[in-house]
């Protein structure tokens, strides 16, 4: 008991250290955007998509929105960028 316990209280705070701040939510969509798209890329969309984006934490996770919808999620140090083409409600 007292070991899983210590594995919680571990696993939970390096939750909260690495928790990925708002510069690496910025540049993992700028990375994928331009890897997706290289006209957006070669235009610059993706810096202006990722300065436009809000960043939300939440201690052990974070994510990222913009215009109202989530763009990315953070955990322990990684960003994840769900398909970002297919429209909410569909």
């Amino acid at each position: 008991m007292l070991k899983a316990t210590l594995i919680l209280v571990v696993a939970v705070a390096l939750g909260f250290v690495l928790n990925p701040g708002p510069e690496a939510h910025r540049e993992k969509l700028k990375a994928e955007i331009a890897a997706r798209s290289q006209l957006a890329g070669l235009l610059g969309i993706n810096r202006l998509a990722a300065v436009a984006s809000t960043y939300h934490t939440l201690g052990l996770a974070s994510y990222s929105t913009l215009n109202d919808r989530v763009v990315s999620y953070g955990a322990y140090g990684i960003v994840f960028i769900p398909n970002l083409t297919t429209k909410r409600g569909h």
